[in-house]
């Protein structure tokens, strides 16, 4: 059982937005969501129509404690537009799992649903971390790895994982999604600065 937030603790009070793609290590952000909340961020979740085919908004909602957005045309209590509103509110954007479509997206400036909507409105200095999650071969891919670096590179955002393992797919190799705690670990590195 994780103790309670403490004072020094850079998540606890933070606003955190966690965005997942759809690839089956969904499920994996469960925990993730549920630390943070547990270490007291105020955690929003927001997720493309494919992440809902792995894991339920109910699921993230009930552990976040926040309706989950899935939708560009959904609205919560934010005045300015959806995705402007989002991005202004976070001091953290969390990308995972970053599959190869949404790296891609991201890295051209292509906006076709929610979450890369609001990752091309995050402000520069709002500091960002992105697990990568894909097949092997995706991984390896040439243009995954210009956008992976694109991404990090002209974006800034803190690259964790991905690791090598075994996959969905049935083969082991790398593009496994890192676990949520080397993903919490990277969070509060990026909030202590």
């Amino acid at each position: 059982m994780n103790a309670p937030a403490h004072e020094s603790d850079p998540l606890a009070s933070r606003k955190v937005l966690v965005a997942l793609t759809g690839g089956i290590a969904c499920y994996k952000i469960a925990s993730l969501v549920s630390r943070l909340a547990q270490r007291q961020a105020d955690v929003r979740v927001i997720m493309t129509q494919a992440a809902t085919r792995f894991i339920t908004p109910l699921t993230l909602q009930s552990l976040s404690g926040h309706r989950v957005l899935t939708d560009l045309w959904e609205s919560d209590d934010h005045p300015d537009s959806q995705h402007i509103g989002l991005a202004r509110w976070c001091e953290l954007f969390i990308l995972a799992p970053a599959t190869a479509n949404t790296l891609a997206a991201v890295a051209a400036g292509l906006t076709p649903e929610l979450v890369s909507l609001v990752a091309c409105a995050l402000p520069r200095q709002t500091p960002a971390v992105f697990a990568p999650a894909m097949n092997a071969d995706m991984w390896l891919n040439p243009i995954t790895q210009r956008n992976v670096a694109t991404v990090r590179e002209t974006l800034g955002w803190r690259q964790v994982g991905p690791a090598e393992g075994w996959q969905a797919c049935r083969t082991a190799g790398p593009g496994r999604m890192v676990e949520a705690d080397e993903i919490l670990a990277q969070a509060a590195e990026l909030l202590r600065r």
